[in-house]
């Protein structure tokens, strides 16, 4: 999925592969998915988008962001991106393609669902999107233990661990799939009640997310996802679906999950309390 760390290592993928390039075909919502979201209509991307150079890319929390001299594509969380050299190895089924002149091209998919946005400049308004924009990112300076400490309010103290990070975007594109090695790496288990968390803890949370989110930039991503090139990260999850029922590197006990908050999460009953 596409959190903090994929959006920063594939928006770098794309600055020293795809700047330059231009547009000459655009295909949006060849295969149909009941999830795929798109900013206007699709038919018109080729429209929009054929002839542009693609100028720079960018990461906003979870999702990363294409500028094409006067438009830009942004990409959310649950697409998977693929750039192909050779534009006849894409794929056949997709919800965007983009074929570039030099007859490479960039292919992306949905899974569970996720937005395709297409805009010119300006125009598009959205929440998510602009919050991803505004708030401070987890690796600036600007985060510090004081913003952070500020998250955290009255009505915060009967959420779990995994709620305060995940939801109401407070921290835009940290999800479900990084916070399993932040709050492992920080000992709180994901379903502790907030209001449970001392202060000291509060202070290693906050290191935590520091830590762990540039280890995952630094080693390309997680071995959970892939790049743009369909390679794997080399950031070793301590806590994912590779390293479910293996030993816990810190104690040795057997990782458990659970299925919680509409998703899964990984943990040590020994390590996490």
């Amino acid at each position: 999925m596409l959190e903090i760390p994929e959006s920063i290592v594939l928006s770098k993928e794309i600055n020293e592969s795809l700047v330059g390039k231009v547009i000459r075909y655009v295909k949006a919502n060849q295969s149909p998915h009941s999830f795929a979201w798109y900013h206007g209509n699709p038919e018109n991307y080729d429209e929009l988008l054929s002839g542009k150079t693609i100028e720079t890319a960018r990461p906003c929390g979870g999702m990363l962001e294409i500028k094409a001299e006067d438009c830009k594509i942004v990409f959310t969380d649950g697409t998977s991106i693929r750039y192909y050299a050779d534009r006849n190895k894409a794929p056949k089924k997709h919800q965007l393609y983009i074929e570039f002149e030099d007859d490479s091209a960039l292919v992306v998919t949905v899974m569970m669902y996720g937005g395709i946005w297409a805009f010119t400049e300006g125009e598009f308004k959205n929440n998510y999107y602009q919050g991803a924009i505004d708030k401070s990112h987890p690796l600036s300076e600007e985060f510090d233990y004081t913003y952070f400490r500020s998250l955290y309010t009255d009505k915060c103290e009967n959420l779990s661990a995994k709620a305060f990070l995940a939801t109401e975007q407070r921290i835009p594109g940290l999800g479900n799939g990084v916070l399993q090695d932040i709050l492992f790496t920080s000992g709180i288990h994901p379903k502790r009640k907030m209001k449970n968390v001392e202060e000291e803890e509060l202070l290693n949370l906050f290191s935590a997310i520091k830590s762990v989110l540039r280890d995952m930039v630094e080693g390309g991503g997680r071995d959970t996802e892939k790049d743009i090139f369909g390679e794997e990260g080399k950031y070793l999850t301590y806590l994912s679906r590779k390293t479910y029922l293996t030993p816990c590197t810190k104690c040795g006990q057997e990782i458990r999950k659970a299925n919680y908050m509409g998703g899964t999460i990984y943990f040590c009953e020994h390590c996490q309390k």
